[in-house]
């Protein structure tokens, strides 16, 4: 699926992949990171809430995924 190094984050999940009571839907940080100057590879849609995705690129060329679940 992927060919190269990725890292992947999913706000809402514990590290043990349990459903989190509070977090930060990637949507937040999303619009932070494109003001900042960042361009996604693909963003999730801001005006739709719950499950979505969002991919970019590092510096170094590695593929940083945010895949929110709920």
């Amino acid at each position: 699926m992927f060919e190269q190094n990725i890292m992947t984050f999913n706000p809402g999940w514990s590290s043990d992949g349990e459903h989190s009571e509070s977090f930060t839907d990637i949507r937040d940080p999303q619009k932070q990171l494109k003001a900042d100057g960042v361009t996604p590879i693909s963003e999730a849609d801001e005006s739709t809430t719950g499950p979505a995705s969002l991919t970019m690129v590092d510096p170094d060329g590695n593929t940083i995924l945010f895949d929110q679940h709920r």
